[in-house]
């Protein structure tokens, strides 16, 4: 089943500024009935049926408790009309906007059983995007003129929510999985007998198969990427995009050389996507992103993420002042 079949035709989710990435197979709403029957249990939530009266409706409001890129505004929709299509939920921001510490910037009513039960599954996915939307963000404008690419480095089911919060925060998608784009990577090559055995191999499969899509191949040398173009200027390959890995070498100031990069990327000469992969930092991809690659891929994007401190608050005027009393707010 897509991702598209997944969501609920009958609402009308407003804030989806950016769609979520195509999946052949994603199931995003069995990713959330999965959440929130791990959250639930076999009981349901013991502590709100001791002390929530079912019929009880309150008001709750969105909280950042600091600054950075919001996601996941449409994913609380989803999970919020799961749990209870009753519930009302409004923004005051959409996906991809910068949000302050201390703003609230969103809310959710109804009976507060619901919105209670809702609550850890929605605060969990948001604050996991919000923290990728926020360093992408951060890569992506460094990068430029370069596109920031994340990896397939994501939590296990989740790809395609860690991937959809790099489009919220302005970045792009690599290779979704192992099926929509052939990536040629050192294991390949030597186990296929060298790099140029490897793209043949490809090359033959896609024609014998009758398929046409992205191909990339993985270079760790000047002379890998010579042997590359030698073979794709004398032979017709469906090779599109050059990796060139770990071509910038940090030094010990800890500032980076990116001169075997840029010759790379002047050998190639156009003639090819490029992209650069390995010592990706903050500190590093402007550098990086000025020799004239055309992807700078980042594994870190969501294998590191640190998340964005949001909360749902019903008593807003409390929490402000706990939040204040600890600097959070």
């Amino acid at each position: 089943m897509s991702v598209a079949q997944t969501i609920n035709p009958g609402v009308s989710f407003r804030s989806m500024v950016v769609k979520p990435p195509s999946h052949p197979t994603y199931d995003m709403k069995g990713v959330i009935k999965l959440a929130l029957a791990e959250d639930a249990g076999d009981r349901g939530d013991v502590t709100c049926l001791a002390t929530i009266p079912f019929d009880m409706e309150v008001e709750a409001h969105f909280l950042a408790k600091e600054d950075g890129i919001v996601a996941g505004i449409s994913l609380a929709e989803m999970i919020f009309h799961e749990v209870d299509p009753s519930l009302k939920v409004e923004w005051s921001q959409k996906d991809g906007d910068y949000v302050q510490k201390g703003l609230q910037f969103g809310k959710v009513s109804g009976q507060a059983h619901n919105i209670v039960v809702a609550e850890r599954v929605v605060l969990n996915f948001m604050q996991r995007m919000s923290g990728i939307a926020t360093l992408t963000k951060t890569m992506a404008d460094a990068a430029h003129p370069a596109c920031i690419l994340e990896t397939r480095k994501t939590a296990p089911g989740l790809r395609l929510v860690d991937k959809w919060a790099v489009l919220i925060g302005g970045g792009r998608n690599h290779r979704m999985g192992l099926f929509d784009m052939v990536m040629i990577k050192d294991n390949h090559i030597s186990i296929a007998g060298g790099i140029i055995n490897a793209i043949k191999s490809v090359d033959q499969y896609l024609e014998q198969q009758n398929l046409q899509m992205e191909v990339e191949v993985e270079t760790r040398t000047l002379e890998e990427v010579d042997e590359v173009l030698r073979y794709t200027s004398q032979t017709k390959s469906s090779l599109t995009r050059i990796m060139l890995d770990n071509m910038v070498i940090p030094l010990p100031n800890g500032d980076v050389d990116v001169s075997m990069l840029k010759d790379a990327v002047e050998m190639i000469n156009g003639r090819f996507e490029t992209e650069a992969s390995g010592n990706v930092t903050l500190e590093t991809v402007h550098k990086i992103g000025q020799t004239g690659v055309t992807y700078i891929s980042s594994g870190a994007l969501t294998h590191s993420v640190k998340a964005l401190d949001i909360s749902l608050k019903i008593d807003t005027e409390l929490a402000l002042q706990v939040g204040r009393r600890t600097k959070r707010a």
